[in-house]
């Protein structure tokens, strides 16, 4: 489902580059978090569509995102196990069945890939934690199950966890 890893470089020379710009949507922002997780920890909270990245000092940094249609959505716990800059992406076998014109494969950094700049998978599904082309959908119900981001929030994401990070989807 995804095909490049990351250059280490790559995403933060394309960001002070300014090939990203910055989409109008509600901005991250550190908020008092009472939920439980260690510091380091990512939490979705599919009712609110947030994802906070837990700091332990009783904050948290609190993200806006889509998450899954009604009937697509899920909870649970597992952790990131990928890591990817400019993903390639294939349609899972539901979202083809549902839009069957999609191409087998969409290369990363193309317009037409779901993925945005960056996606992190997550262990024991076809899910991720992945940015947008369509940053329009954040803050609604609008994926098959995957987590996604403003392009500039997954990038502020990506640098700030690692493969293992714990995460913890409740609705």
């Amino acid at each position: 489902m995804f095909g490049k890893s990351l250059p280490a470089a790559g995403l933060v020379a394309a960001l002070w580059s300014g090939m990203f710009v910055a989409a109008p949507a509600q901005a991250r922002e550190v908020v008092p978090f009472t939920g439980s997780g260690m510091p380091g920890t990512v939490v979705v909270r599919t009712s609110e569509r947030r994802l906070y990245l837990v700091n332990g000092d009783g904050t948290a940094i609190r993200y806006p995102v889509a998450v899954g249609k009604p009937g697509k959505q899920w909870a649970g716990q597992t952790m990131i196990d990928g890591k990817y800059y400019q993903p390639d992406w294939s349609p899972p076998a539901v979202v083809k069945r549902d839009h069957p014109h999609l191409p087998n494969l969409i290369r990363g950094g193309t317009p037409g890939n779901p993925m945005g700049v960056a996606a992190m998978t997550l262990r024991g599904g076809q899910y991720a934690i992945h940015g947008t082309n369509r940053p329009e959908s954040i803050g609604r119900f609008a994926s098959y199950g995957c987590i996604r981001m403003l392009n500039q929030d997954i990038t502020d994401l990506f640098e700030r966890v690692s493969v293992g990070t714990q995460v913890t989807v409740v609705r």
